[in-house]
């Protein structure tokens, strides 16, 4: 028995020694006929062809070792497989232990599909898994492999299957007297294999998925999602937490909303695993999502779903961001989606407004979520409380003030946090693009990477680099945000050159230039193509909107 210790004063898990023991493979194949041995869902599907199976067989039949089979045994329902090829699995009888395969999947599933000479279709082909034989005229004894999924015309063999499920009367009949001793020989090493096991019994879900981690080094480890999945899986219920997440993302034809109709498709399953957990536990701890028990999860899925889709309503409509690639971090829709369940979904006041607008910015500007984002966002769980009171949240004093000089020297990289703050600033404008007044669409595909088609140097990169040697172009005072066809239009031209084309095409170009925080062309340096004072011109009028934001008033 050992102790594992639990942080912030928790009760110690004690965990019980592994079991070690050896499996006969008839007591392997009716644990899983009998519905205690499953394969939870978070393991890969079943991929061994019949080849790899026939030398897994070979390996038996020569009384190699062929690993440790490792089973997390315990009363905890998990999603797991239904079905192998043509066979059904039956379930585990309720309130039994079920043995999970934590190592060994491929195998264990290879020896039962084998036993069961079950069908399975791949690639748009059937695999057989009757059709592995063991080849009668090759020596055991020698290197040669004895068990195959090919048959040669001059050659005696016998099913794996049929040695494995036929009386020995009848195999005798197929192969003959003079091969009778060695089928004998053969069935009996099957049936008698030691196959070697350890067992965990009771571990806590986390220790156990930690265990499946470490031991399966090959794969990536699991996530979070992969085993809420499976612990949250309800049949009875219909509730399959993958299918829900894509549901939430891409709609379905009982729910007509969607995020990606929202343009808001980007957000990733973890951000929703935690705007779950904060609605249910006031907290997005991992430990802390994977003690909510299933039905309090399912219970409040459909909670979590309304409110998150009013905190996007909230984010696009009023916060004027229009996509999710834009949000300083994805995570910024849990405290928001806290703040509308607490507030009953209920449109926010003025000053509630003005105060997750601030809230916004705050987080973005400052790297919030860059580290330690469980603690934080637990934190501002408690500025969505005073929010609702319409009450200020307490921010450190430098921490809700920006300068023209900060934005100035402030590089453009499309995924940092600060950054997307500011373009947030900059869609919040409702931009309009410069040769012909139009909105500009803003969409997910066009803004994941700086080289994207909806960023635009204002002055070119190209004309920077030739023109002003030692100025970096690509620093985000000289983004602005229009359409690629607008884009394409002024590829390397000057911007007095460009500006002075689209005056023909566009009658209200100033106003489409102060739609980018841009304004009086020649105070902003655009008619001599002054690109140092564009900078701080420009730096300076995004350095005001976005201190306004900061401190609202009320």
């Amino acid at each position: 028995m050992s102790i594992k210790e639990k942080a912030d004063n928790e009760e110690p898990v004690v965990l019980l020694r592994p079991e070690n023991t050896n499996k006969k493979y008839e007591a392997l194949f009716l644990e899983i006929d009998s519905g205690q041995t499953k394969l939870p869902m978070f393991q890969r599907e079943f991929v061994w062809d019949k080849e790899q199976s026939a030398k897994l067989i070979d390996s038996v039949l020569k009384g190699y070792p062929i690993g440790t089979f490792i089973f997390w045994k315990t009363k905890e329902a998990l999603r797991s497989v239904k079905d192998i090829g043509n066979h059904k699995l039956p379930e585990t009888p309720k309130g039994d232990y079920a043995q999970y395969i934590l190592d060994g999947q491929q195998r264990i599933t290879s020896l039962y599909a084998i036993r069961k000479g079950i069908r399975i279709s791949k690639d748009g082909k059937e695999i057989n898994y009757r059709d592995i034989y063991v080849n009668l005229d090759y020596d055991p004894l020698n290197d040669e492999q004895i068990v195959t999924s090919h048959k040669e015309d001059d050659k005696v063999y016998v099913s794996v299957h049929e040695l494995l499920t036929q009386k020995m009367g009848e195999l005798f009949k197929q192969v003959g007297a003079n091969k009778a001793d060695l089928v004998e020989e053969y069935k009996t090493k099957l049936t008698t294999y030691d196959f070697a096991t350890i067992t965990i019994k009771d571990y806590p879900i986390d220790i156990a998925c930690d265990v499946f981690s470490r031991i399966n080094t090959g794969g990536k480890p699991l996530t979070l999602f992969e085993i809420m999945v499976a612990m949250t899986y309800d049949e009875a219920k219909g509730f399959d937490l993958a299918l829900k997440y894509d549901e939430l993302i891409n709609g379905s034809d009982e729910l007509d909303k969607s995020l990606a109709k929202a343009k808001f498709d980007t957000v990733p399953a973890a951000t929703v695993l935690q705007a779950v957990a904060a609605i249910t536990t006031d907290s997005v701890r991992a430990k802390d999502i994977l003690k909510i028990r299933r039905d309090k999860f399912i219970g409040n899925w459909g909670a979590m779903v309304s409110s998150m889709f009013t905190a996007v309503d909230f984010i696009r409509t009023k916060l004027h961001v229009p996509v999710s690639q834009l949000l300083p971090y994805a995570a910024l829709l849990v405290p928001f989606t806290y703040f509308f369940h607490k507030n009953g979904n209920k449109r926010p006041s003025e000053i509630q407004a003005k105060l997750l607008k601030q809230f916004f910015y705050w987080v973005g500007l400052n790297w919030r979520y860059s580290g330690s984002t469980e603690t934080k966002i637990a934190e501002d769980l408690k500025k969505m409380i005073a929010i609702i009171k319409e009450k200020s949240p307490k921010y450190p004093a430098e921490e809700l003030s920006v300068s023209a000089e900060d934005i100035a020297e402030t590089w453009f990289s499309a995924g940092n946090s600060n950054v997307k703050a500011i373009l947030c600033l900059l869609a919040s404008q409702k931009p309009r693009n410069l040769d012909d007044d139009s909105d500009v669409i803003l969409d997910n595909s066009n803004l994941k990477i700086a080289s994207s088609r909806n960023y635009h140097h204002f002055f070119p990169k190209a004309y920077v680099n030739k023109h002003f040697k030692g100025f970096e172009p690509n620093m985000v005072a000289n983004i602005t945000l229009i359409d690629a066809a607008s884009n394409n239009k002024i590829r390397a031209k000057a911007p007095s050159f460009y500006v002075g084309e689209f005056k023909g095409s566009n009658s209200k170009l100033a106003s489409s230039l102060r739609s980018h925080l841009i304004g009086n062309q020649r105070n902003f340096g655009v008619l001599d193509d002054d690109y140092n004072k564009f900078i701080n011109k420009r730096s300076a009028a995004i350095a005001e909107a976005l201190n306004e934001a900061l401190n609202p008033e009320l």
